[in-house]
């Protein structure tokens, strides 16, 4: 049978019609019918590479702080040791401040114990012998609190920014065994950690010797 041209062109259009009407069929069902919002798996996270070599923050004498206290975790600061953002992490935060008034943040403690270990590592221009103080957040007020006296709760099930074992950290004593009662773990002088566990800490959160 021979078609006319009129024919024809009802016949393409008709296809035409047909093709758009189902493309917008597809479109709605998987755009509106079954929608549904994206959930990372829980065990998903991000680790940012760090700089080299991390600079200290300057002390800023016109912020109304000491050169010695407690600072606010800048937005931008990064940690020296894994390259997260603390300010991220306000229950877990963690700085260390040098005689000459320069600061790192840390986004656990665990951070700033390997930075101890090795400073020269992550900063050269700073030794163990250049740091002041050192703070750490208290995990239940989420005030500073002095490092060289407060308790940590080591290996409890409660895990840190990394989503591997940390220290979550107390001003009291008692606070710090009341969270190891519910958490479980031991609490312990943040001081009292040594190279060994420190080791397993960071095996546990960073798979190794940090680059």
């Amino acid at each position: 049978m021979t078609l006319t041209s009129g024919t024809r062109r009802r016949i393409l259009l008709g296809l035409s019609g047909a093709s758009l009407l189902g493309a917008s069929a597809l479109f709605v069902k998987f755009t509106m019918g079954t929608r549904v919002d994206f959930q990372p798996a829980l065990e998903d996270f991000c680790i940012v590479a760090s700089a080299p070599f991390a600079q200290a923050h300057p002390w800023d004498p016109t912020s109304g702080l000491g050169q010695y206290d407690a600072r606010p975790v800048p937005a931008q600061a990064r940690c020296p040791v894994c390259g997260m953002y603390p300010a991220r992490h306000p229950a877990w935060a963690a700085q260390l401040i040098f005689t000459d008034g320069s600061a790192h943040f840390f986004d656990s403690p665990v951070d700033l114990l390997l930075f101890l270990e090795a400073p020269a590592r992550f900063d050269p221009e700073h030794s163990v012998a250049d740091v002041a103080v050192i703070h750490v957040t208290d995990h239940g007020s989420r005030q500073w609190t002095d490092g060289r006296q407060a308790y940590v709760v080591l290996g409890s099930g409660v895990h840190g920014p990394m989503r591997g074992p940390d220290l979550p950290a107390f001003a009291d004593p008692a606070a710090a065994m009341a969270f190891s009662q519910q958490h479980g773990g031991q609490a312990v002088r943040l001081t009292d950690i040594d190279t060994q566990t420190l080791a397993r800490l960071r095996d546990g959160l960073h798979g190794g010797t940090p680059q």
